[in-house]
C-alpha cells in the first residue's frame, strides 16, 4: 500500500472512532447528569414517615395503605411541580376527596383497577399542601392506596396537626351518607361526604383531630332491619376494617382521644323500641370498654338527629340508666335536636350538619374545657 493509501485509511478509522464517541456520548450521559434526570421524579410508598395520616388504616407489607372507614386522610406538603396518586378500591364505587392548597375540592371516583390520579401539573416547582380524604363507606369498598409521586420538588414535612383528639362512634349519619344529594334525587354513593359531616365539622370548630367509626345501618344491639349477627358498634370499634377477612384489629394504642362522641341508636330503633335490659347491659359494656382502653378521655352520649317522638324519647331514657349505671364523673348525655332531612333523603343535609356541628360544639367545649 502506499503512503497516501495508509494515510487515507488511518483518517478513516479516527473518524469512526471519533463517531462512535459522539453517538456513546448522546445515549449516555455521564454520572452526575443521569442522577440528575433521576431524581427529578420522586415516588413513596403509602405508609412513608413524610405523610401524616388521619383515621384508621392497615400498613400493608409491600407500603401501601388500606382502609374502610370515611373520613381517613392523607396529607402532606411539596414544593413539586406536579404530584399524582397510584390507587384503587376493592369495588367500583369508591370515592376519594382531592384538595390542593384552598382550591375547591374534587371528587375522584376509584376503580377496582389500580390508577394514577393527578392531583397538581403547575408549569414551574412551587410549594403545595395536598389532601386526599375518603369519601365512601367501608360497604362501598376498601381502599388501597399505593404510593404518590412528585415532579421536581420535594416532600416536606406537615406541621399544622392538632393535638386535641376526638373518635366518633355512629351509623350512616356519622359516615356522612347523603350531605350532597343533587335535586333529581337518583342516590348513588357520590352523595357521600364525610368532610361536612357534624363529626368532622365540630371537630374543625374545637381544633381538633377526628376518627370517624361508623358503619350505615348498624347499631348498638341491630341493624336497621333487625339483624344481630352482622357487626354491630361494639364489634367493629374493635376493627381496624369492618367486614375484612380476616378480621384486623386495631390497635388502639395508636390513637388516645380526649374526647369520645358515642350517636349510636336510629338503626336498633327502627323496627321497633328494643329490649330497655339488653340494651343498657350492652352500652355499659360498652362504655366500660372504653373507659378502659382511655382513662383520660371524656364519653358524650347522645341519639343523634333522625330519632322523634317516643322513640327518641325512649333512647335518651336508655342513654341516661346507662350513664347512671356506670357511675363515673367522665360519661356524659347530651341531647340533640331531631333534624329530618328532606323530601329527597331522610338523612340530614349539609346545611342540617352545619346545624348540628353548632349545636354540638358549645356543649362539648364545655365538658371538656377546651376555648
Amino acid at each position: 500500500m502506499t503512503f497516501f493509501g495508509q494515510k487515507k485509511l488511518g483518517l478513516f478509522t479516527l473518524g469512526l472512532m471519533l463517531l462512535s464517541l459522539i453517538i456513546n456520548g448522546c445515549a449516555q450521559p455521564p454520572t452526575s447528569e443521569k442522577h440528575m434526570l433521576d431524581s427529578a421524579v420522586i415516588t413513596i410508598p403509602a405508609t412513608d414517615a413524610r405523610l401524616q395520616v388521619s383515621g384508621r388504616t392497615q400498613a400493608l407489607d409491600d407500603g401501601s395503605l388500606r382502609f374502610g372507614y370515611p373520613g381517613v386522610s392523607v396529607k402532606f406538603n411539596t414544593s413539586g411541580r406536579s404530584a399524582s396518586l397510584q390507587a384503587y378500591s376493592s369495588s367500583d364505587q369508591s370515592y376519594l376527596e382531592i384538595i390542593v392548597d384552598d382550591e375547591k375540592p374534587r371528587a375522584v371516583k376509584l376503580s377496582s383497577s389500580s390508577q394514577t390520579i393527578p392531583l397538581f401539573n403547575d408549569p414551574q416547582p412551587g410549594n403545595h399542601q395536598v389532601e386526599i380524604i375518603h369519601r365512601s363507606e367501608t360497604w362501598h369498598g376498601v381502599v388501597t392506596l399505593e404510593n404518590l409521586t412528585i415532579e421536581d420538588g420535594q416532600f416536606l414535612p406537615v406541621t399544622d396537626q392538632s393535638k386535641r383528639r376526638m373518635l366518633i362512634l355512629g351509623d350512616s349519619v356519622t359516615c356522612g351518607e347523603a350531605i350532597e344529594r343533587v335535586p333529581e334525587c337518583q342516590k348513588d354513593t357520590s352523595w357521600w361526604n364525610p368532610r361536612l359531616s357534624y363529626g368532622l365539622l365540630t371537630a374543625v370548630f374545637l381544633d381538633a383531630q377526628a376518627h370517624l367509626v361508623c358503619y350505615g345501618g348498624r347499631g348498638l344491639v341491630r341493624t336497621w332491619d333487625g339483624k344481630t349477627t352482622d357487626l354491630n358498634l361494639p364489634d367493629f370499634f374493635e376493627l381496624a376494617i369492618p367486614d375484612q377477612q380476616p378480621q384486623i384489629q386495631w390497635d388502639h394504642s395508636q390513637y388516645s382521644p380526649d374526647l369520645i362522641l358515642s350517636a349510636i341508636g336510629t338503626n336498633d330503633f327502627s323496627i321497633g323500641i328494643p329490649d330497655r335490659e339488653q340494651y343498657v347491659n350492652t352500652y355499659v359494656s360498652l362504655i366500660d370498654r372504653l373507659l378502659a382502653l382511655h382513662p383520660n378521655a371524656q364519653i358524650i352520649l347522645t341519639e343523634g338527629a333522625i330519632l322523634d317522638g317516643d322513640k327518641k324519647a325512649r333512647l335518651r331514657d336508655y342513654l341516661a340508666e346507662a350513664k347512671s349505671r356506670v357511675n363515673d364523673s367522665r360519661v356524659h348525655v347530651v341531647s340533640s335536636k331531631h333534624y329530618p332531612g328532606d323530601d329527597c333523603d331522610a338523612h340530614p343535609t349539609k346545611a342540617q350538619h352545619a346545624a348540628m356541628a353548632n349545636d354540638l360544639t358549645p356543649l362539648l367545649r364545655e365538658i371538656m374545657g377546651w376555648k
